[in-house]
């Protein structure tokens, strides 16, 4: 956590309002995309259940990444959200994003911007659970994967690796995206400059 986090948070919790709007300006962009990866159009709602949660139990917060208590919170009430509505929603799935990804780790570090697309959101919450999550909180709230692996309670490697693979099917289905563009493209189209033969012209009836 940058210093000027670190400020912030010291300030909310001696009861400085503007630190605190700070620390929500900073973080909730990210957070909100994040929850959207999760439990889809509910996620402001479930981002104002997180904010409270977190405005409620700021004292307590004793140090460490603030980010990831933040986001720890914001998952807990996802996964409380998940429960009551017994089913993930529904979203299409525009397959037009995420079109600079490529298949490594650290691509994780380079696709914050191209994932703040709704589309690029939608698209990530077709890959698996595991690896949805951690493509989100790798590249969207800049957690390493130490510290994703704490909030989802796995082991750092395991998080690299759902967030490898996560990439690697994104950029897959982005390859198959683009070939049926280009097919579409090359498909011949119906002239439209061809000339509409005339009815031949009555002869005029003799005598």
């Amino acid at each position: 956590m940058t210093a000027e986090l670190n400020e912030a948070v010291a300030g909310a919790q001696a009861g400085d309002e503007e630190a605190f709007r700070f620390l929500y300006r900073r973080l909730q962009p990210a957070l909100l995309r994040y929850l959207t990866a999760l439990v889809g159009a509910d996620a402001e709602d479930v981002a104002s259940e997180a904010w409270l949660q977190i405005s409620r139990d700021l004292p307590s917060f004793t140090g460490g990444e603030f980010r990831a208590w933040a986001v720890t919170i914001a998952r807990n009430r996802a996964m409380d959200h998940l429960r009551r509505q017994r089913r993930r929603p529904s979203v299409p799935v525009p397959v037009q994003a995420l079109n600079d990804l490529a298949a490594d780790v650290d691509t994780a570090d380079r696709a914050g911007e191209a994932i703040a697309t709704e589309s690029a959101l939608a698209l990530i919450r077709t890959l698996p659970p595991a690896e949805a999550e951690a493509v989100m909180l790798r590249a969207v709230i800049g957690l390493d994967a130490e510290t994703a692996g704490r909030v989802l309670g796995r082991r750092a490697g395991a998080v690299r690796t759902a967030a490898h693979r996560g990439l690697r099917r994104l950029a897959a289905m982005l390859e198959r995206s683009a070939a049926q563009a280009d097919t579409r493209d090359a498909a011949p189209r119906p002239r439209t400059d061809r000339q509409v033969p005339h009815a031949p012209e009555a002869e005029p009836a003799e005598g």
